[in-house]
C-alpha cells in the first residue's frame, strides 16, 4: 500500500516534498519525487513494498518516457493482464509489478483500462503527449483520493493531511460537511471537511487537461442490483456452490504478496469464512490470525475467534482492549485522522491493525459482506416498520414514541431500548429517510438546534434520497441494501479501515469486494439475502459445508466499544471550555441528559468529541468559527 500526492500549476518541489512527507505512514519503505518545472507538473509517491520489492519504485515510467504513474493499491489480476499485454506486443521491464501493468494497460486501452481491473486503487497517470492527468479510484472507494481544482491549479493526494501542505489549499471547515457529519456520522462523498476540497467517488475517473485547465469526471462503474430472471430449482445449492467458488478465488487472489500475510478473525461469519478459505491455500498451521477482545462482556467475542482459529489450526494472536488503553489511544487517533469520523469502532480497528502489524504487512478482512448480504440489524426492522407506518396513526405513534423514550437507558451493545428508540425515530419520517435517520446521531430538529439555523431534511440527507430514487429495484429491502453499499460502506467502513490500517503501515484486503464475486451477488434477489427474518441467508447456506452451526447462527456482534458508558461515567467528555466548534449550550444539555440516564446520546457525544479533537490538530483556527 502507498500514498500519492501531486499537483499542476503554482507551487514548487518543496511543496511536493512536504505533501509527500505527510504520507510517510502510508509508505515507509521508499519515496519517489518527480517534477517538470517547465510544464509545472509535480508527482510524489510513498511506498509500502508488497509486490516486486526490488522493481516497484514510483513514479514509474514507460520505456519511452511518455507515461508516468503514481499508484496506491493492489491489482489482483495483474498477472493475467500482463499476459494479455505481452500478447499485444508490450514489453515489460519489471518482473511482476502491478504498477507497470497500469501504465502499459493505459497505453493499450486508454481510459477503459479501469473496467478491466480487479483490485483496489487510486492512481494518477501523466500523459506527456496529451498533456493530461488521468486519475481513478476503485469501484467501492477502498483507496482514498482527494483533490482541489481552482483556476490554474490542480492538486491531489491520498489524504487531506498531505493535500493541505499545498499553498492553494485553505483549511476552511465546510459547514455543509459538518451538518452532514452529524447527520450520517461520516462525511459523504464527494464532500470533504474542507471547503473546496472534493473526494473522487468510488467507481469514478477524472481527467485533468493541462492545456485547458479543465476537469472532466466520468463514472466507469456503478453498483446496480439486477436480480436473475430465473430462480434455479435449488437456489441454495446452486448459488451456494457458486458463492463458495467465487469467494475461494477472491481469497486466493489476495494471498499473493512478497511479504508476511495474515487475516483478521473476530469469530463472526465474515472473518471466519475468509479464514476458512485462506487456510486452504497456505500450509497447515502457517496462517496467522488476529483478534481483539474487550473487558466489557457485552462487547467481547474473543472466545468465538479462538474457537474458529482452533478449527482451522491457525497461529492465532489475541489482544485485549481495556478502558485505559482506549482512553490513551483516543486523542492520538483523532489527531492522526485527516478528517473526522464518528465510527467508534475505529478504536478497536486501530488497535487490531497495530497488533497485526507486529507480525505481518498484509491482512485479509471481512469488509463488505454485511452490505452485500443484508447483514445489519435494521433489516430486521423493515417489514415491521412497513406495517407499523401503514397501520399506526400519527397521534398514536407519537404516544408510543413518548412511552418508549421513558425506557431505562442501557449501554450494552445494540440494547433493546436503543433499537426501539432508533426505530421509532425513523418512522416519524417518510420511508426514503428511514435508514439514514435510524443511523443518524441526531434527528432533524436537533440538527437545526445544534447549528442554530433551519435545515431542509431533504438537503441534509440528499445522498441517501438520491440512492433511494436511483435504485433499479423498488422494494424497501433493495433500497436499504443500496444505501448501505453505496454510502455507509464507502464513506464509513472503508474509510475507517484504510485510515486505521495505514496509521500502522498495514495493508488490508477485502475478498468480499472482489468484482467477480460482487457481480454475482448483486444478481441474487434480495429475498435470498434477508429471508424469513434471517440476515445473510444465502451466504450462511453457502458456508454450511465449511463453518459450524454455532458460528453461522449466533447473533451478530459488531466491532463496537462502550462509549456510552464512558461518557456517562465521565471518563471522557466533549470540550466545554469555550473552544468548541459547536453550540455549547446544546452539547451541555445532551451531556447532562446522558449522564442522568434520561436519554442515550452516545452517538452525538462521540461525534462531537472526535470532531473537536480532530480540529485541535488539523484546523485549530476553525474552532468556534465553522464556515
Amino acid at each position: 500500500m502507498c500514498g500519492i500526492a501531486g499537483f499542476v500549476g503554482p507551487g514548487d518541489s518543496a511543496d511536493l516534498r512536504r505533501m509527500n512527507a505527510a504520507l510517510v505512514h502510508r509508505g515507509p519503505d521508499d519515496e519517489g519525487i518527480w517534477f517538470d518545472e517547465a510544464c509545472r507538473v509535480f508527482l510524489g509517491h510513498r511506498r509500502l513494498s508488497i509486490l516486486d520489492l526490488a522493481g516497484g519504485h514510483q513514479p514509474m515510467w514507460t520505456h519511452d518516457g511518455r507515461l508516468g504513474v503514481i499508484f496506491n493499491g493492489e491489482i489482483y489480476n495483474h498477472a493475467e493482464l500482463r499476459k494479455e499485454l505481452v500478447a499485444l506486443g508490450h514489453a515489460f521491464r519489471t518482473d511482476h509489478s502491478d504498477t507497470e501493468v497500469l501504465i502499459e494497460g493505459y497505453r493499450a486501452w486508454g481510459e477503459s483500462l479501469t473496467t478491466r481491473l480487479n483490485g483496489m486503487w487510486a492512481f494518477a497517470i501523466y500523459d506527456r503527449a496529451k498533456r493530461s492527468l488521468f486519475c481513478s479510484r476503485d469501484r467501492f472507494g477502498k483507496k482514498p483520493f482527494y483533490y482541489l481544482h481552482r483556476p490554474g491549479a490542480f492538486a491531489f493526494a491520498s489524504e487531506l493531511s498531505a493535500l493541505v501542505q499545498h499553498p492553494a489549499v485553505e483549511r476552511r471547515v465546510s459547514q455543509r460537511a459538518l451538518i452532514k457529519y452529524f447527520a450520517y456520522g461520516y462525511i459523504p462523498s464527494p464532500l470533504s471537511i474542507y471547503e473546496g476540497v472534493r473526494r473522487l467517488p468510488g467507481g469514478y475517473s477524472l481527467t485533468y487537461d493541462l492545456a485547458t485547465d479543465a476537469v472532466k469526471l466520468g463514472r466507469y462503474w456503478d453498483f446496480v442490483l439486477e436480480p436473475f430472471d430465473r430462480i434455479p430449482a435449488d437456489p441454495e445449492g446452486e448459488w451456494g456452490e457458486r458463492l463458495r467458488d467465487l469467494l475461494d478465488r477472491a481469497v486466493k487472489r489476495r494471498l499473493i504478496a512478497d511479504v508476511p500475510l495474515g487475516a483478521f478473525l473476530s469469530g463472526g461469519i465474515d472473518s471466519s469464512a475468509v479464514t476458512a478459505f485462506a487456510a486452504r491455500h497456505v500450509p497447515r498451521g502457517a496462517l496467522k490470525t488476529f483478534s481483539i477482545g474487550f473487558n466489557e462482556p457485552s462487547f467481547d467475542e474473543s472466545r468465538h475467534a479462538q474457537r474458529v482459529a482452533q478449527l482451522f489450526q491457525t497461529e492465532h494472536h489475541l489482544e485485549k482492549l481495556s478502558i485505559e488503553q482506549a482512553r490513551a489511544l483516543m486523542s492520538p487517533i483523532a489527531g492522526k485522522l485527516d478528517e473526522p469520523l464518528g465510527d467508534s469502532s475505529l478504536l478497536p480497528t486501530y488497535l487490531l491493525c497495530g497488533h497485526a502489524r507486529k507480525h505481518v504487512t498484509v491482512a485479509l478482512g471481512g469488509d463488505g459482506a454485511d452490505e452485500l448480504f443484508a447483514g445489519y440489524d435494521p433489516f430486521h426492522a423493515l417489514s415491521l416498520a412497513n406495517a407499523y407506518s401503514r397501520v399506526v396513526p400519527r397521534p398514536v405513534h407519537r404516544a408510543i414514541q413518548f412511552a418508549v423514550a421513558r425506557l431505562p437507558v442501557s449501554h450494552r451493545y445494540m440494547s433493546l431500548d436503543f433499537r426501539l428508540k432508533r426505530t421509532l425515530r425513523g418512522l416519524s419520517y417518510p420511508a426514503r429517510l428511514w435508514c439514514p435517520v435510524w443511523m443518524s446521531t441526531l434527528d432533524h430538529g436537533e440538527l437545526a438546534e445544534l447549528f442554530l439555523q433551519p435545515l431542509d431534511i431533504e438537503d441534509v440527507f440528499s445522498e441517501a434520497i438520491e440512492e433511494w430514487e436511483r435504485c433499479t429495484q423498488k422494494t424497501l429491502l433493495d433500497r436499504v441494501l443500496q444505501f448501505y453499499t453505496k454510502l455507509y460502506l464507502q464513506d464509513d467502513i472503508l474509510v475507517k479501515v484504510d485510515r486505521a490500517s495505514m496509521m500502522h503501515s498495514l495493508e488490508v484486503r477485502a475478498p468480499f469486494l472482489d468484482i467477480e464475486l460482487v457481480d454475482f451477488v448483486r444478481r441474487i434477489p434480495g429475498s435470498y439475502k434477508f429471508r424469513n427474518g434471517e440476515t445473510k441467508y444465502i451466504l450462511k447456506k453457502a458456508l454450511e459445508p465449511l463453518l459450524p452451526d454455532d458460528v453461522l447462527r449466533r447473533s451478530k456482534k459488531g466491532f463496537g466499544v462502550p462509549v456510552g458508558k464512558w461518557f456517562r461515567e465521565g471518563a471522557i467528555q466533549p470540550m466545554l471550555n469555550g473552544s468548541s466548534m459547536l453550540e455549547e449550550k446544546f452539547v451541555r444539555q445532551r451531556l447532562r441528559e446522558h449522564q442522568a440516564g434520561k436519554s442515550d446520546q452516545r452517538a452525538f457525544l462521540w461525534n462531537a468529541w472526535m470532531l473537536e479533537h480532530w480540529a485541535l490538530g488539523h484546523a485549530p483556527e476553525a474552532m468556534a468559527t465553522p464556515q
